[in-house]
């Protein structure tokens, strides 16, 4: 199996090509929508959708994937098949492509990804074999290696820019609108800052008051947004609503409440839109006194923190690239297998037919002699096919499946591959 004759193909948009707002773009709002749409047109599909990239990843000629995102009105993406899509794969789970190199939760978000795929129908055997195996790998990465040292994601790099922003967060109030997977990193991320007061909004109250007892913060109705910010120092917002949610009117009334008594302006307030699709309306960033920052933010954070996990990524690569060689010659040898699958059914066919002329011959009706010769045939068949089936699986591993289907037909067909001939009569 060589890189054309693997069948996957990822394409889509990431931080490293495109900014928070082409990413956005680029998102589908309806996932099952538009995976029942690739189930028509390949043999699998699952579609990957984080804070900074969407990726589409299919079983599936590439040609025919670029088409398939020309017509859903998508454009300017990048693409990968074939050895380079299991590489891209490899890497993304080992957190070699992430924003902040090294975090973990890129591992949650592809099994997420194959999960949903599985429910839409859209997981192929073959994807779920891939997938498997890149998690599999992210996770030996982190083992092997220091890349996800100090546990660092997106969440806790937006607390990092809040700081750089305002300093020391003791004595503040925070804002997290959100509860889900993000909203728990950023609040831990604030467990030990010392607030002052910790706030928690979230669409579904219920879920707010969850982790607000996690971390000692205060749940919020959402229909209070708008007081909390006022008494906020920063708001940090990470929901998965497929719209905006701090309007950019709104939030100017708020900040008139904001403003000092004596010279009229509002106190300082840091907002940090973490979610994809934004949270914040981009015109916020234009009202006094309100300083909006997002993903595209985050890609100056933590450079001295990062170091070690960006030297650790060298390793990370050359771990993935043997891993990747090891799973190249696995995916061959099950090429192999069908090809393999033939050979032996040639085999045990001509073994059982003359295994019943020999019995005829014998004439004998003993049951142990019919063993015996049962036994003698199946052992003499599996010794002549054994230096034939590695040969086989050797050329298989090799890449070249076609000289392994060109021994089996010399072999099934009674022709000699000898004297230069190759098999040809």
């Amino acid at each position: 199996m060589d890189e054309d004759t693997i069948p996957l193909a990822v394409a889509g948009v990431s931080h490293h090509t495109a900014d928070v707002a082409a990413i956005e773009a680029f998102r589908f709002a309806d996932e099952p929508e538009f995976l029942a749409a690739a189930k028509q047109r390949f043999d699998g599909a699952l579609l990957l959708q984080t804070c900074n990239r969407v990726e589409v990843i299919v079983e599936g000629d590439v040609a025919d994937l670029r088409q398939f995102l020309a017509e859903q009105g998508r454009k300017d993406f990048f693409v990968h098949e074939g050895r380079g899509a299991l590489r891209h794969l490899f890497a993304l789970a080992s957190g070699i492509d992430s924003m902040i190199v090294g975090e973990d939760q890129i591992i949650g978000q592809l099994k997420k990804a194959l999960a949903d795929g599985q429910e839409a129908g859209t997981a192929s055997s073959f994807l779920e074999h891939c997938v498997n195996k890149a998690v599999h790998v992210g996770v030996e990465v982190r083992k092997r290696t220091l890349i996800n040292r100090g546990a660092v994601s997106i969440g806790s790099a937006a607390v990092q820019l809040a700081e750089a922003e305002i300093g020391s967060l003791a004595g503040k109030h925070i804002l997290v609108v959100g509860s889900g997977e993000m909203g728990l990193l950023v609040a831990q991320a604030l467990a030990e800052k010392h607030l002052t007061a910790m706030y928690v909004a979230n669409r579904t109250y219920g879920r707010a008051v969850i982790l607000a007892r996690k971390i000692g913060g205060k749940a919020v109705h959402l229909n209070e947004l708008y007081h909390y910010i006022t008494l906020s120092d920063v708001v940090i917002s990470c929901t998965s609503a497929p719209h905006a949610i701090i309007h950019t009117a709104d939030l100017k009334k708020a900040m008139k409440d904001r403003c000092w008594p004596v010279e009229g302006h509002p106190r300082p307030l840091v907002i940090v839109d973490i979610a994809q699709p934004r949270d914040v309306e981009e015109g916020a960033g234009e009202i006094d006194g309100v300083r909006l920052f997002t993903i595209d933010s985050l890609r100056t954070i933590n450079e001295q923190t990062m170091s070690t996990r960006k030297a650790e990524a060298g390793r990370a690569h050359d771990f993935v690239e043997a891993e990747l060689e090891i799973f190249l010659r696995h995916l061959r040898r099950r090429n192999a297998d069908g090809v393999l699958g033939a050979l032996h059914t040639w085999a045990e066919t001509i073994r059982v037919r003359e295994r019943d002329r020999a019995m005829t011959r014998l004439g004998a009706a003993d049951p142990k002699v019919a063993e015996v010769v049962d036994d003698l045939t199946r052992v003499l068949s599996r010794k002549i096919l054994t230096e034939a089936t590695f040969a086989v699986r050797a050329s298989a591993e090799e890449g070249d499946l076609e000289a392994a289907e060109a021994l089996v037909r010399a072999i099934t067909r009674g022709e000699r591959i000898a004297n230069g001939d190759n098999g040809k009569k």
